[in-house]
């Protein structure tokens, strides 16, 4: 492995691994890509590979790819995931957990801020009209997010039939998430195994331009450090300490405070979405959307768009919408506690049972992922639950406009208990006008997202200080 540019080649590399990065130096690092991490999963892997392969030179394009390919096999969200692995590969544990942890700190600051703004001043025109632009930016956001996704997953008939069976299945059947996931995973890894080229992996999200630089040209090398070779009794103690990190919580809600509790039920569900929500942070929402709103009552269908106009708004993965989930289930059912301490916590437990997970999946599978690299049936599974998350966003998108363009919504009878269909008379002009306009800011006129969502914002807060 090469020292140099980073090292004189006799120079001591105590405490900083050996490649001679500071410890220090990376934290800094991460710290930057944190601040900078706007703009969904395909930003934030964007800004990762400009800085630490591009500009510092510190992981290879080779390495960086095989990492997130893993990262894209796990549930929960790749970007964070993947800081979470490059820095364990850096740094070790403490590497890993200092850049898995600040990848998420600036959001959940800045959302828990905004939750409480919302709760408290959410009636008044100024902040009632912020929202209400948001809101109708963020239909055209999603949108975009089904044309980019789809246009990488579906380059064959059999994905287009895979993402149209789940459409049906979750917009017409109300089909569990889950299910979904599971079956196409399950449909992929067959094609895989059996060979079919309908099935062959690719696509997802990914870095894309600029000058490849090549794993022997960076501080890491092509060699692999020591403490990132298989190590089965670390692997087992990490991966139990994570364990009990994320579930010790969960038991004791569910033993004092009983399975109906909110606290229990925020703790319980989003650790179940924590284990089977593949496929990015708009799949996530269609299954946080279906329960949060459906089954526990906890927000209502305009507010998860709020929510993820917040998300949209601020550093972090976008899967900190939860947060705010977690945050207004807690307010509106504080249990004896005062709403916003109640609101508080919930917002904490919530971040903390979504992500504690993302390390254990890390720290328990990094040391072997290499034995992952070229399985084409894995690679197929991944293809196939890609596919079908096309499919749940799309049903994602069409829920969001129909509670978004409307202010009146019937349910259908069906086999999965029914769909939800819009009063055409209840239009609302003001919010269609203002999607549209979102839509040919991000499709026609190629606008950055945060400059449409802050002027739609801006916009909607004019409108209804003027009506």
């Amino acid at each position: 492995m090469t020292a140099a540019p980073f090292a004189p080649a006799d120079a001591p590399v105590q405490g900083t691994g050996d490649h001679g990065i500071p410890f220090a130096e990376a934290a800094g690092v991460w710290a930057r890509i944190a601040a900078l991490s706007f703009g969904g999963p395909a930003g934030q892997i964007a800004v990762m590979h400009r800085i630490l392969v591009e500009e510092k030179k510190w992981i290879g394009e080779e390495r960086f790819l095989h990492a997130l390919n893993y990262c894209m096999l796990l549930p929960g969200p790749e970007a964070q995931q993947l800081a979470a692995y490059l820095g364990w590969l850096l740094h070790k544990t403490k590497g890993g957990l200092v850049a898995g942890c600040l990848f998420v700190l600036p959001g959940f600051l800045a959302i828990l801020g905004l939750s409480c703004i919302y709760v408290l001043l959410g009636q008044t025109p100024l902040i009632e009209g912020l929202f209400f632009g948001l809101k109708a930016a963020v239909l055209a956001v999603v949108i975009q997010a089904v044309v980019r996704v789809g246009s990488r997953a579906l380059r064959n008939n059999v994905m287009r039939g895979i993402a149209a069976a789940a459409f049906v299945a979750i917009f017409f059947l109300d089909a569990p998430f889950p299910l979904i996931v599971l079956l196409a995973g399950i449909g992929g890894y067959v094609g895989g195994r059996a060979g079919l080229s309908a099935f062959k992996g690719g696509g997802g999200h990914g870095p894309a331009g600029g000058k490849i630089v090549h794993d022997a040209e960076t501080a890491l090398g092509e060699g692999l450090p020591d403490h990132a070779r298989p190590n089965l009794s670390w692997s087992l103690k990490i991966s139990g300490a994570f364990l009990v990190l994320w579930l010790a919580p969960v038991i004791a809600l569910l033993v004092l405070a009983g399975p109906d509790n909110v606290f229990t039920q925020i703790a319980t569900f989003f650790s179940q979405m924590a284990v089977v929500t593949f496929g990015g942070a708009y799949a996530v929402l269609a299954y946080v959307a279906q329960e949060a709103v459906g089954t526990y009552g906890w927000l209502k269908p305009g507010e998860m768009l709020n929510g993820l106009g917040l998300a949209e708004t601020t550093p972090g993965p976008l899967i900190m919408v939860t947060q705010f989930v977690g945050f207004l289930a807690a307010f509106r059912e504080a249990s004896g506690l005062p709403p916003l301490l109640a609101a508080t916590l919930g917002a904490i437990l919530t971040t903390w049972v979504t992500f504690v997970p993302c390390f254990l999946w890390i720290f328990a599978g990094a040391p072997f992922v290499e034995r992952l690299r070229g399985n084409r049936a894995l690679s197929s599974a991944l293809t196939a639950i890609t596919a079908a998350v096309v499919g749940v966003i799309m049903n994602l998108a069409i829920w969001f406009a129909i509670h978004t363009l409307f202010t009146q919504v019937r349910t259908v009878g069906g086999v999965g208990g029914g769909f939800d269909v819009p009063v055409l008379s209840s239009l609302n002009v003001p919010a269609l006008l203002l999607a549209m306009a979102a839509a040919l800011a991000v499709f026609r006129l190629k606008i950055g997202m945060i400059p449409v969502l802050l002027a739609s914002a801006v916009l909607g807060s004019a409108y209804l200080l003027i009506v």
